[in-house]
């Protein structure tokens, strides 16, 4: 469930974590479709006795599968919403780095860290929000970036 604080609060919360979500598995039926959905049909995410021969020792998920999964992510607690929202909106990122494979069958997690936030007048919050997909039992993040959602009071 995503936090909702009062407008005056985020000033506060400015540099500190926000959120983390829920573990999710990638299951290799879940890159299948987003394979199928994207026609991106790559060897490394669906022909698992041809991945195993690679580094990667068997299928990874896609790194946009992994990106994707924010909006997942962002209502399993690791999102913030400002008290009063009548709607959120994806406004993008600043950066994304994908820096570990998702080897399926793992389970990844996001963490949320408000970086800043813009009052752009009329009701509307832009939301600057450091992010961290983990996997369960690696050190390296699977990804990172700063993505901004729009929050319209």
């Amino acid at each position: 469930m995503m936090k909702s604080v009062r407008v005056d609060k985020l000033p506060s919360m400015v540099g500190q974590e926000i959120g983390v979500s829920q573990w999710f598995e990638v299951t290799q039926d879940a890159v299948n479709q987003f394979s199928d959905i994207t026609l991106d049909h790559q060897f490394i995410h669906v022909d698992e006795e041809k991945a195993a021969q690679t580094p990667f020792g068997g299928t990874i998920a896609h790194g946009f599968l992994t990106l994707s999964m924010l909006s997942h992510f962002a209502e399993t607690g690791a999102g913030l919403v400002i008290d009063g929202t009548k709607m959120g909106v994806n406004y993008g990122f600043d950066k994304v780095r994908f820096i570990h494979p998702v080897r399926v069958g793992k389970k990844i997690r996001s963490r949320t860290v408000l970086q800043s936030f813009e009052d752009k007048g009329n009701g509307q919050y832009l939301l600057h929000n450091a992010i961290t997909i983990e996997i369960q039992n690696v050190d390296k993040p699977a990804l990172v970036g700063v993505w901004l959602t729009m929050l319209v009071v």
